[in-house]
């Protein structure tokens, strides 16, 4: 970006927003834990789309994570984990969580900081090029898969592995969409990475490029999006997304919600927590284990 950028005050911002020209860079800022989205994160991430959107000089977005990692997914295990705490909701009008038991704790913050909290990015009237590096994973994907386009590094890596929950996915079931439904199986089934070209090759990347020159792809990308008229860039996202929606989305994001919390209740009722007792710690442990032959395993985690 160029060296004339708007900044938010203060190093320590878990999302931090940058502005050059027509663009707006915003960033993921909890690089010591790969960027894992605690609610306060997310929160300030809508803060920073709710910025760009009113902001009339900015014409396009670009996503980023700092650090090795774009993003490790939902935070379940740092120090700042605040699954407990309260936030203002902005996604919707289901009640707060905390106070709650059960499936209606889970379900009243699961609905505000997964679900709807996509889906209002993905509403964002302004075009999102997603810069994705090292670990893209879990809930990480769903930042990604909310972006226009997504433009990664060589060394990037995707996967949902929560089935090992004895969950169908992430919260945000874009899966069958992004990927075609055969793919998105394999995807589920086995939780093993997808590297960066064969993200590409299905559709689901855009550009992959070297790492040092990541930043620069997705900022030129987002630069040349930006010179197109404004109005025309927001109706033109509209249209596609409705037509997206028209192939089902919407409605299959409400369906696999529900199936999502099924497991959640099934695993509080039949184990120790909700997660299957599967940790973060476990998580990675699993993620580490040898591929099947056939599978991409590439290097960068």
């Amino acid at each position: 970006m160029p060296d004339d950028t708007e900044k938010n005050p203060g190093a320590a911002d878990v999302v931090t927003y940058e502005r050059a020209g027509a663009v707006a860079r915003v960033t993921l800022n909890r690089p010591d834990y790969r960027n894992a989205q605690n609610s306060a994160m997310t929160y300030a991430l809508d803060a920073a789309f709710q910025r760009a959107a009113a902001d009339d000089e900015v014409h396009a977005l670009v996503l980023a994570g700092a650090g090795k990692h774009f993003s490790a997914g939902h935070d379940i295990g740092t120090p700042e984990r605040d699954a407990h705490l309260t936030f203002p909701r902005k996604a919707s009008l289901w009640w707060d969580h905390v106070g709650k038991e059960g499936a209606d704790a889970r379900y009243a913050r699961e609905f505000e900081v997964y679900l709807g909290m996509c889906r209002r990015w993905r509403e964002l009237p302004k075009p999102v090029v997603c810069a994705v590096q090292g670990a893209c994973v879990a809930g990480g994907l769903m930042l990604a898969w909310v972006c226009d386009l997504i433009v990664a590094s060589e060394d990037a890596f995707f996967a949902d592995p929560v089935v090992r929950m004895g969950v169908p996915g992430v919260e945000y079931f874009a899966h069958p969409w992004v990927m075609g439904p055969r793919i998105a199986k394999e995807f589920l089934y086995t939780g093993e990475r997808m590297s960066a070209r064969r993200a590409y090759e299905i559709g689901m990347v855009n550009r992959v490029v070297p790492r040092a020159g990541l930043a620069a792809e997705a900022d030129a990308l987002a630069a040349r999006i930006a010179g197109m008229p404004r109005f025309g860039l927001a109706l033109t996202k509209r249209a596609v997304n409705q037509a997206e929606d028209l192939m089902g989305l919407h409605n299959g994001l409400d369906s696999v919600f529900g199936l999502h919390h099924v497991a959640h209740a099934h695993n509080a009722e039949t184990g120790a927590d909700a997660l299957g007792g599967m940790d973060a710690r476990a998580m990675r442990d699993a993620a580490r284990r040898p591929a099947s032959p056939a599978a991409e395993a590439p290097e960068g985690a």
